[in-house]
């Protein structure tokens, strides 16, 4: 049986922001194992790979402080703890997903997943500002845009330098 990792993503965005809705509301008894488990169980079949879920959200849960300061910079008008809670768990797992699974899952299926969580559970704009985000995350760690982008320049740079260099026996051109 094939495992559904879009449903595992949902199940792990449903848990993360549990435990933090639950957390702040002063719940001491908020546990991630807990709220994972209790997340699963009307999915098990449906789901196949329940190590996934756990993997991800284990990850994403361990790693929240850091990942947060990874994206503070990627977003700077916008502080972490002004992002609503949706938002932050799905460029938490984006983010995740993009860095430290890179292996493992493509960085367009890891921003697309997230642009998509965004758009079944977030605002009317969450996706654009979810996909900006993590485009520009996906620039910054060599991306295939930024690549491109370095390319473009260099191509424009060599370009430029071959019309202002003289031809022989010509003289040099400024324009």
């Amino acid at each position: 049986m094939a495992s559904n990792r879009h449903l595992g993503r949902i199940i792990s965005l449903q848990s993360l922001y549990e435990y933090e809705f639950r957390s702040k509301a002063g719940d001491a008894t908020a546990d991630i194992d807990s709220i994972v488990a209790k997340n699963i169980e009307p999915y098990a079949k449906a789901l196949g790979d329940v190590d996934f879920v756990h993997d991800l959200t284990h990850g994403v849960f361990d790693e929240m402080e850091q990942l947060d300061k990874e994206l503070q910079p990627m977003a700077p008008e916008w502080p972490i703890s002004s992002i609503s809670s949706i938002d932050r768990n799905v460029l938490r797992i984006g983010l995740f997903e993009l860095t430290r699974r890179k292996d493992q899952v493509p960085p367009k299926v890891a921003i697309n997943e997230a642009v998509e969580l965004a758009k079944a559970f977030g605002s009317d704009n969450s996706s654009k500002f979810i996909n900006g985000v993590l485009g520009t995350a996906y620039r910054n760690i060599g991306g295939e845009d930024n690549k491109k982008h370095a390319e473009s320049e260099k191509s424009k740079g060599e370009t430029a330098a071959a019309q202002t260099e003289p031809e022989e026996g010509g003289e040099k051109t400024e324009d």
